[in-house]
């Protein structure tokens, strides 16, 4: 494995080559070339997608840019690490005193493009294809499409209104450079990733269908899964409801600590996961620096200790429910393999979901990230259920999770109520999974959330400004190579 510095697609209609730290630990194998005669064959298809979802294991796609701007922004998270180390730039996303220069925002930004670059690299290789297997052909299409609107759905969540790039870029081509820095409107962007999922929703084949390697592959019901998420960010609660009812074939977990272990992955639960594998000779496929960069820190310690569980977060739980012990790694406890957490770690808490037995203080872990599970399913269906006024029937879907937690029944009744019971138990299901910024800016409670978020650090909470806080700042220097093309969000 060598490391193989990439050219990152920032919207210029060029390709600009990567400074010091602007690498993706890749396979060479798994670049895209611009021969179609060396991929026209099953295996060479494959690796151009397979290239599309080896972007997720990059550094700044899913470890600590990523945590940065999903997790440590919120009330369930701090920055961790010690008061002296800022992670570059963590502290100041803790504190939500950010701006468009932040370095995490710019990664984010980035490695999407460059991931969905990959892909438009990809779907327009394969009509040029002749000996490729017209099943394989129609999969790996539907599966490039599915990994778009992927992206595609983190940057409209984050950013609002982005550029669409769908293809390649004219070489030499003035008008067709700016049209492709103009950003579009969230509608026209939601609009763009529903004809995506859709067409991978025709092309995918139902998860049963794969084995071996290829288990980690997107499937039909991931795409409807995905699907239903984007309608639920625009509120369109029929349509969650129907794209729901679409995702066949998959059961919770009844030990709901084992999906986050190695032997948990792929589960009956699993919808959509990004796989990692890790490596102790040498590198090998895996998220880099995701487990060491949260695990617990200090003497006796053995990581960097950034993104730790809040107080509040760890007080949010009812007694007896099964999910605090399973997210949240306790000072002084002994972990699932019998591995001490000293008493003189510097934190109190860490993220027990990042956490890898085999590969606890490697710079490559073998943790996946589950992206999509089929407790949100139920969860957002319950959510559309209750928000239509169809209450009753959303109260027995919010019981199967709690039951599975090992808490009775909710007490809520009313819809009031009942939402904020939704909104509860997707903050404790999914803790740590990413979504917990996002679902505070959708539901309108991130203002209010951010206040309470007291701390030694932050006593009177944070601040987070309506109006502003809702959307990431544009990265300065896409603003700035664009020529203005590009516009800032308000605030910024």
């Amino acid at each position: 494995m060598k490391r193989l510095y990439i050219s990152l697609f920032i919207l210029s209609g060029l390709f600009v080559s990567g400074c010091s730290d602007e690498f993706l630990e890749v396979d060479q194998t798994k670049n895209i070339p611009a021969d179609p005669a060396l991929v026209d064959s099953d295996a060479g298809a494959t690796s151009m997608v397979d290239a599309v979802y080896n972007i997720f294991l990059s550094w700044d796609m899913s470890s600590f840019a990523w945590n940065g701007v999903s997790s440590i922004m919120t009330d369930d998270a701090d920055k961790g690490s010690d008061p002296g180390d800022t992670g570059t730039d963590k502290d100041v996303l803790d504190a939500l005193t950010f701006n468009s220069s932040t370095p995490s925002f710019s990664s984010i930004w980035n490695y999407n493009y460059a991931g969905i670059n990959r892909a438009n690299q990809a779907l327009a290789m394969f009509p040029k294809l002749k000996q490729v297997s017209p099943a394989l052909k129609t999969r790996l299409e539907g599966e490039a499409k599915f990994l778009r609107a992927f992206m595609y759905f983190t940057l409209v969540k984050g950013y609002g209104g982005v550029p669409i790039v769908d293809r390649l870029p004219i070489p030499g081509n003035e008008e067709d450079r700016l049209m492709q820095l103009t950003r579009k409107t969230p509608a026209e962007v939601y609009a763009f990733i529903e004809k995506d999922l859709n067409d991978a929703i025709e092309a995918l084949p139902l998860k049963s269908s794969y084995s071996g390697n290829d288990v980690a592959r997107a499937s039909k019901g991931a795409a409807y899964a995905l699907l239903a998420k984007v309608n639920l960010y625009q509120k369109n609660w029929q349509k969650v409801i129907d794209n729901c009812n679409q995702v066949t074939g998959y059961s919770l977990v009844s030990d709901y600590s084992l999906q986050y272990k190695k032997e948990g992955e792929f589960g009956p639960e699993s919808i959509f996961e990004i796989n990692g594998i890790g490596g102790t000779s040498s590198p090998g496929y895996g998220i880099g620096n995701y487990t060491v960069s949260q695990a617990p820190r200090g003497a006796g310690g053995w990581g960097w200790g950034f993104n730790t569980p809040s107080q509040g977060l760890a007080d949010a739980y009812e007694a007896g429910d099964v999910r605090r012990a399973a997210t949240i790694i306790f000072r002084g406890s002994v972990l699932y393999d019998g591995r001490e957490v000293a008493s003189t770690v510097s934190n109190p808490m860490y993220n027990y979901k990042a956490y890898s037995s085999a590969f606890y203080n490697q710079e490559f872990t073998d943790v996946n990230l589950r992206y999509l599970r089929y407790a949100e399913v139920i969860l957002m269906k319950a959510e559309a259920l209750n928000e239509l006024g169809q209450t009753s029937e959303a109260i027995p879907l919010i019981n199967q999770i709690r039951h599975r937690a090992g808490l009775g029944d909710t007490p809520a009744t009313g819809q009031s109520d009942v939402r904020k019971a939704i909104y509860k138990e997707r903050r404790l299901e999914f803790a740590f999974e990413h979504d917990r910024w996002f679902d505070l800016v959708r539901t309108g409670q991130a203002e209010a959330a951010m206040k309470a978020d007291v701390s030694a650090t932050f006593p009177n909470g944070k601040t987070f400004i309506v109006g502003k806080h809702e959307l990431y700042p544009i990265p300065a220097l896409v603003v700035q190579q664009s020529g203005g093309v590009t516009t800032q969000n308000p605030g910024y």
